[in-house]
């Protein structure tokens, strides 16, 4: 269900997960990971207990910040860093650890590289280039 083009769909898994989760329902593997991210951004508590907000658009031009796309970035992010693709990714995360200790820190800087890396794919209609996005992170230590 993760891999969705169907923003509905894909934004419902994070109301779910949170709704599942306040009433002490079991997880799914995936729906433990979206918990442990909610859990991590407090701001968005509110967001995923109004279904109200399912089909709300988050745009630049009025200055906010699409909370689904930065959680399924950083989901992302860290099934790249458990599955090491792009290879050395996994390496390069821990090197990062090292330089600034937190973690949640960390993933916001490498989900920032992830972000304009697959923005700058898309607008020129190809797929993600694996060696800038690594390089981008090599500029972050």
């Amino acid at each position: 269900m993760l891999f969705t083009q169907d923003r509905i769909r894909m934004r419902e898994m994070f109301f779910s997960a949170w709704s599942k989760h306040l009433n002490n329902e079991h997880l799914e593997p995936m729906e433990k990971q979206i918990v442990t991210l909610l859990e991590e951004h407090p701001e968005y508590h509110k967001l995923v207990e109004n279904r109200n907000a399912i089909d709300t658009d988050f745009t630049p031009e009025h200055g906010t910040l699409n909370p689904f796309l930065h959680l399924s970035l950083h989901l992302a992010l860290r099934e790249q860093v458990g599955t090491d693709r792009p290879k050395g990714i996994a390496t390069l995360t821990r090197s990062l650890l090292l330089k600034h200790g937190d973690g949640h820190s960390v993933e916001h800087l490498m989900i920032e590289c992830l972000g304009e890396c697959l923005w700058d794919a898309q607008r020129q209609g190809r797929e993600p280039d694996e060696l800038v996005y690594l390089e981008k992170l090599k500029e972050l230590l």
